[in-house]
């Protein structure tokens, strides 16, 4: 095989921290080569550093790409050479149609006028190749997640693509629209596209991956062949650690009823006519930890955000008791002091404030525990901030550190100390470790172990099934805006979960 990248011994340093030490990556013309590591291990500064939003001079070592010797000083200069970059966050605008986020800043006109025809009819050809059936002219914010992600790689595609990097391509995915992807990237390798994927999904890795080169604190651990690689063995070179188990024992003895939704019924915001849930019922004991199961666009996260607070839908139905007595939750201060918290899958557009401190966001939804007569206490909210840095085991220099410069796992902490702090006494997780890697997976599953044998209940959402058996003591079944099952952790397996959404 020929080998069309080479990234020899790169070093990257930002102040006071080594993120890249002599990392080497070779990739072969034609591959799919995967990058596994923890949060934090310096995989996306890699592919910063050969996209070129680090500029040579910026790093040390050499990058080797067609042959030559690659001086990128900006993004353009990278794909003018058919290098394209995906990020986890996808950067379409909402607002603007498949063609115009297609052709964003790389426009088909003539002499200031964009040519319209020429632009739709390239944009039905690049769709084609994707897989979407979507008309040129529909609106980006009117499709799914997984079908953006296919528009992202239209875009790329449009740019003659020698090399495509997909950063967590699946993150936000389902099963469905996952599988749909990974086809495409095979499909792509067939036409001679060269890919790289970043990803925690170590099935999915296995599934498309030809070569998989594992980097750890900044330095590559291994690169090996994927046919015949363990999940295990990839795992062992990501922490460091045999994690055989990758869920923390526990023995729970649920205690009283703590919490239940009875008759829970939420509208669509917008769309007046669409109900969202659909007459819901739930409870959750103390020192329980309760799923809720079901595919993207079943209507968890819309039961989970009607609940805190009535933070999302119109003609909000239904009633919530905490220890047997009727709150109120009409909105989320009311919430809050009635004892929920709700820790968002977004955590960063709704859960943190990325440009400030690890100091600021944990005291952010409980400003009162920290301030006398309206005056913010600044000693007393850094010792707030510190215990809980510490009780998360947060990795961090210090709590006045930016939580935009923190790894996935580690703000996911920041938003559950965000919430720890209001002394909730029902925590809703939804998707607590989405993006997040195996090594920080399992230290966010012993804090909700922990939060458990303190007499807690959670409930948790998540579209990994095999992390609701590993974790949850019930499961409810959600699809299409109702519960329709619930399962013991001795019922419950992945099958009569998918049968009882498909059943329906």
């Amino acid at each position: 095989m020929t080998t069309l990248l080479e990234m020899r011994n790169i070093t990257k340093e930002f102040p006071g921290v080594k993120a890249l030490d002599q990392v080497n990556l070779k990739v072969e013309q034609g591959e799919i080569h995967a990058i596994c590591g923890e949060n934090g291990a310096g995989k996306s500064t890699l592919m910063k550093v050969l996209s070129g939003i680090y500029p040579i001079g910026t790093y040390d070592g050499d990058i080797h790409y067609e042959g030559d010797v690659a001086a990128f000083r900006t993004l353009s200069d990278s794909e003018n050479r058919g290098i394209v970059i995906i990020h986890q966050e996808l950067a379409l605008v909402p607002d603007l149609s498949i063609a115009e986020n297609i052709f964003l800043g790389n426009e088909r006109a003539a002499n200031g006028v964009i040519n319209w025809h020429e632009t739709n009819a390239r944009t039905e050809e690049l769709l084609k190749k994707v897989g979407l059936a979507e008309t040129p002219t529909t609106k980006v914010d009117s499709i799914g997640v997984g079908k953006q992600q296919l528009v992202e790689i239209a875009k790329a595609l449009s740019k003659d693509v020698k090399l495509l990097i997909l950063d967590e391509p699946t993150a936000a995915l389902q099963e469905n629209d996952s599988r749909k992807l990974l086809d495409l990237m095979l499909e792509l390798k067939s036409q001679g596209v060269t890919c790289i994927i970043i990803s925690h999904k170590l099935n999915e890795v296995r599934y498309v991956a030809d070569t998989v080169t594992v980097i750890r604190d900044g330095q590559t651990v291994s690169a090996q062949a994927a046919k015949g690689l363990s999940e295990d063995k990839i795992v062992a070179d990501m922490v460091g650690r045999d994690m055989t188990h990758r869920y923390p024992e526990h023995v729970r003895s649920p205690g009283k009823m703590l919490m239940e939704v009875d008759g829970w019924n939420v509208w669509h915001p917008e769309h007046g006519d669409r109900q969202v849930v659909k007459n819901a019922s739930f409870n959750v004991r103390a020192g329980e930890v309760v799923g809720i199961a079901g595919l993207m666009g079943s209507g968890r996260t819309e039961l989970a955000m009607s609940v805190f607070g009535k933070s999302y839908g119109r003609k909000i139905s239904g009633s919530v008791k905490l220890h047997g007595k009727e709150v109120d939750v009409s909105k989320v201060d009311r919430a809050i002091d009635a004892g929920l918290a709700y820790v968002t899958e977004d955590r960063k557009s709704l859960g943190l404030v990325l440009e400030e401190t690890i100091r600021f966001n944990t005291t952010l939804a409980n400003l009162e525990e920290v301030s006398k007569g309206g005056i913010l206490n600044k000693n007393e909210e850094t010792k707030a901030a510190e215990r809980y840095r510490e009780a998360l085991a947060t990795r961090t220099p210090s709590v006045f550190q930016k939580v935009m410069n923190l790894s996935g796992g580690n703000q996911q902490k920041v938003v559950l100390a965000k919430w720890l702090f209001t002394e909730p006494e029902v925590l809703i997780l939804d998707e607590p470790t989405r993006g997040i890697d195996v090594g920080a997976k399992y230290e966010i599953y012993t804090i909700i172990n922990d939060l458990a044998a303190q007499g807690k209940g959670v409930v948790m959402i998540s579209s990994e099934m095999p992390e609701l058996l590993g974790m949850c003591d019930r499961i409810y079944v959600m699809n299409e805006g109702a519960l329709v099952g619930e399962l013991t952790a001795a019922e419950a397996s992945q099958e009569r979960i998918m049968s009882l959404i498909v059943s329906e």
